[in-house]
């Protein structure tokens, strides 16, 4: 079992940054995949990056390949989602999730996810 809270959410412009982190209750090293979901009024909840359980392997939507940075600081049971260059397209609440899947398997699938944070708000202006 563990607990996921988000935070960093916020309005900014866009062309702008924010970095999201995502703070678990217990350790996530070797034994949890650690993913950033979005979902944006009136659509289904996306895909936006993964990392595996302790190699350094990401993963990402192609609506933010190349923008945005997943990482995870194990020793603080913590990941981020340095978001850059943003866009207003990129307004969403954001979730993190966490699964005991291996590899790639289902990574971009939020059915795999058992774990989720309540969410932080971003909005970006135009």
């Amino acid at each position: 079992q563990v607990q996921l809270v988000e935070s960093g959410g916020g309005l900014v412009e866009a062309g702008g940054s924010l970095r999201l982190s995502c703070a678990a209750s217990a350790r996530t090293s070797g034994t949890f995949r650690m993913a950033w979901f979005r979902q944006a009024p009136g659509k289904e909840r996306e895909f936006v990056a993964a990392i595996s359980r302790s190699s350094p392997n990401t993963y990402y939507g192609e609506s933010v390949k190349g923008r945005f940075t997943i990482s995870r600081d194990d020793a603080k049971y913590t990941s981020y989602l340095q978001m850059d260059s943003l866009k207003p397209e990129d307004t969403a609440v954001y979730f993190c999730a966490a699964d005991r899947g291996y590899g790639s398997t289902r990574i971009r699938d939020k059915d795999s996810y058992d774990y989720w944070g309540q969410g932080t708000q971003v909005t970006v202006s135009s």
